[in-house]
């Protein structure tokens, strides 16, 4: 039986400025804390080891909190939620800092490359 393509839910920005607040806060809840920090030291800044270890976990807490405003509880759902606040990132000064908080979440602080390392920004 095949089922029907998910309608990606549309928010409006002050819906996405609720749901990124609650996304954000989901990851100061201490077991979600507790889940990311175990992830991370796993990692242990191993790029590739944050692909496998950290952003699986970082996806599932983010699932907990969109699936309630219709988002699939899938990764599909977060790519859609994360496409959704991308768009409105330009938009809206407050939803772009949650996003960048959101990704300080996310992602190690990365340190700096060496100066004259050769890699250029696109």
């Amino acid at each position: 039986m095949a089922t029907a393509p998910t309608q990606q839910p549309m928010l409006t920005v002050e819906q996405a400025r609720v749901v990124l607040s609650e996304v954000i806060q989901a990851f100061s809840i201490p077991e979600n804390a507790a889940r990311m920090e175990e992830a991370r030291e796993s990692a242990c800044n191993d790029m590739g080891k944050m692909l496998q270890l950290v952003l699986p976990v970082a996806t599932q807490i983010q699932q907990e909190v969109i699936k309630a405003y219709g988002f699939n509880n899938e990764g599909e759902g977060v790519l859609k939620f994360a496409r959704l606040v991308k768009m409105y990132e330009s938009q809206d000064p407050e939803i772009a800092a949650m996003s960048v908080k959101l990704k300080s979440l996310l992602l190690p602080p990365m340190s700096a490359p060496p100066i004259g390392g050769g890699v250029t920004a696109s």
